[in-house]
């Protein structure tokens, strides 16, 4: 498999935002950066917010898209053409409905389950071959709940939870960075937060 280039972390601008279940994805660009000793910078051209560190030995570059949501693919799309980095080679980390708190999971490739940033940059790429880092909110239960559910704060004991789960994505990073999946979804696919 090839290895990682760039991390994605979507989520929605703004503090009115940056603490809501949407913004999962965000938070582990975020994390990543600050433990890098960097912080992420407005990029014009890139639409976002932009670093790059070392990871490992690798180099990355991390993009948190300032566009909404929905929006997120022309970001994905600039940082591609940019760098030259081919689909292949994108973690894309967001929030995902259909995993509870605690839990988080990588896939490659495949369709974008309903995730308007997801079907944006499939759109944007016109290829659905990007990884994916699939960071669990869990579900409200009720499908006319879901757009307030995502746009709303986690509780205590849940962002605990998430908090968990990306320190476990942050430990596997290493080694799907390095294009070793195996390794990083047994380990990963095994934690229970």
């Amino acid at each position: 498999m090839p290895q990682v280039k760039a991390i994605i972390g979507l989520g929605n601008p703004g503090d009115n935002y940056a603490a809501t279940r949407h913004n999962a994805g965000a938070w582990l660009v975020e994390i990543l950066a600050r433990q890098a000793g960097t912080e992420l910078r407005p990029e014009k051209k890139f639409l976002g917010l932009y670093a790059k560190i070392l990871l490992d030995g690798h180099e990355l570059h991390l993009l948190e898209p300032t566009t909404f949501m929905n929006r997120s693919g022309g970001a994905v799309a600039a940082l591609c053409q940019f760098f030259k980095i081919a689909p292949d080679e994108l973690l894309v980390a967001h929030d995902e409905l259909d995993i509870a708190p605690g839990t988080a999971r990588y896939k490659q490739g495949g369709g974008h389950g309903g995730h308007n940033g997801l079907r944006d940059i499939v759109s944007a790429l016109g290829d659905k071959g990007f990884n994916r880092l699939r960071i669990g909110i869990g579900h409200p239960g009720d499908s006319r709940q879901v757009t307030n559910y995502v746009l709303g704060r986690p509780g205590k004991a849940e962002l605990e939870a998430i908090g968990s789960a990306l320190d476990e994505c942050l430990a596997t990073l290493p080694l799907a960075v390095s294009g070793d999946w195996a390794r990083a979804m047994s380990r990963l696919h095994s934690f229970q937060g």
